[in-house]
């Protein structure tokens, strides 16, 4: 193993920051230094929206110099890792997850119930939008891309255009941009995307030693809960796109910790909704995840992904 470790990277302000956390751990563990590698992904480059854009769209370049030998690990946000495993490819840790909870960035300090009626919301996600539709705030919802800083100028910049924007709390706080949230979101009201706040950190699988290094990063109650969200994200056979929610929360029970799980379907027009929970430990964490994705489909999930009535 090389004394300083390459780290690869998208080149957002975001991912760098997030990466840049991660190097500061793995060095602060293990002693070895960092050093990041910058490279640009197909979503980087286009502008169109992340629904039409596919799957894996942020982590495809990423893995191909994973691959290649071009860098020894990557960073990832979770919640864009495709659901299916890579043959070649190990997720070696899962850092303590940040606050999960969608956020809210809106004119004049406003909440989301504040805002007038005719308001202009933007979010880039179809389970935000959806999950906004259903609140039924009569709010006029456009969908936008860019990075966090980008997002929050559409609201607070000279050019604001829109009253508000809906964003990943995590993103927000990992660019130091904490103080302009004027509402962290309730789940009960806006449930988070699975994996949301959650970072992979990826290497070789064949690369023992770095597996081991790794592991000194790896926070179990984030990776359980990761795992339960993503495992109903895959049964359900839907992509970062779909208008899917889920969330788990790990809490300690009479016979140990518990691991309970709320998952939703959405409509894209928020007009029907699908919202059950299940409950379990974290032996059976991938188990529970299916069990509630049973659950849904049996409730008729499977009839309002991708469905506009």
């Amino acid at each position: 193993m090389r004394t300083s470790l390459r780290l690869g990277t998208r080149g957002s302000k975001l991912a760098l920051a997030q990466s840049q956390q991660v190097a500061d751990a793995l060095t602060a563990a293990t002693g070895h230094p960092v050093e990041l590698v910058r490279i640009a992904t197909a979503g980087d480059r286009s502008a169109a929206p992340v629904a039409e854009l596919g799957v894996g769209v942020f982590v495809s370049a990423l893995r191909d110099a994973l691959i290649a030998d071009e860098i020894d690990f990557a960073v990832h946000s979770y919640k864009d890792l495709p659901t299916a495993a890579h043959p070649s490819l190990h997720i070696a840790a899962v850092p303590e997850r940040a606050d999960p909870r969608d956020a809210l960035i809106a004119r004049d300090g406003l909440t989301l119930t504040e805002l007038p009626a005719g308001s202009q919301i933007g979010t880039g996600a179809v389970r935000r939008i959806a999950q906004l539709h259903a609140l039924g705030l009569q709010l006029r919802i456009t969908p936008i891309r860019g990075n966090v800083d980008s997002r929050i100028a559409r609201v607070l910049g000279t050019d604001a255009d829109l009253d508000a924007v809906v964003v990943a709390r995590a993103g927000v706080t990992r660019i130091g941009r904490t103080a302009d949230i004027t509402e962290t979101l309730d789940p009960m009201l806006m449930l988070p995307a699975p994996a949301q706040g959650a970072l992979a950190v990826e290497c070789r699988s064949d690369d023992a030693d770095l597996v081991e290094l790794l592991a000194a990063l790896d926070h179990a109650p984030s990776r359980y809960a990761v795992m339960a969200e993503r495992a109903l994200l895959a049964t359900l056979e839907a992509g970062c796109s779909a208008p899917v929610a889920a969330y788990a929360e790990i809490a300690e029970g009479d016979e140990g910790d518990e691991i309970y799980l709320r998952g939703a379907v959405i409509s894209p027009d928020g007009g029907r909704d699908v919202r059950l929970s299940r409950t379990g430990t974290p032996a059976d964490v991938e188990e529970i995840g299916k069990a509630l994705a049973a659950d849904l489909l049996d409730a008729g999930a499977d009839t309002l992904m991708g469905s506009t009535a």
